[in-house]
């Protein structure tokens, strides 16, 4: 969606940021339940929740355990890294879409679905 796209469907974002990361100029959108990232662009290049009340599809989403996680979602991996524990849908590689459920204390705390740019 473009900038234009998520304000018709949202309204206009009661915080915006922008700033400048290694991937250039970027501006974020943040609604109570959602954040949505443009990475030097007019389209939405991510999305992040903390809220319970989004789900995916399956019905997975922040407060789920990684149980569920693995239950329901088809083709999951799980890694553990330094300082990070996640589950993940899709690959790591430039221009394919992955959603990354984060884990804390053995339950999901944060997910993001957005385009791999590097």
């Amino acid at each position: 969606m473009t900038k234009a796209q998520v304000r018709a469907r949202l309204g206009a974002p009661p915080r915006r940021r922008a700033g400048k990361n290694e991937f250039g100029r970027y501006t974020a959108f943040i609604y109570p339940r959602v954040t949505l990232t443009f990475q030097s662009g007019r389209r939405v290049t991510s999305l992040r929740t903390n809220s319970r009340l989004e789900r995916t599809a399956q019905g997975v989403g922040v407060g789920s355990t990684v149980a569920q996680v693995r239950a329901r979602v088809s083709g999951i991996r799980c890694r553990t890294e330094p300082g990070l524990r996640h589950c993940f849908l899709g690959r790591f590689l430039p221009g394919r879409v992955v959603t990354d459920f984060r884990i804390r204390s053995g339950r999901v705390s944060s997910v993001v679905v957005g385009f791999v740019l590097d």
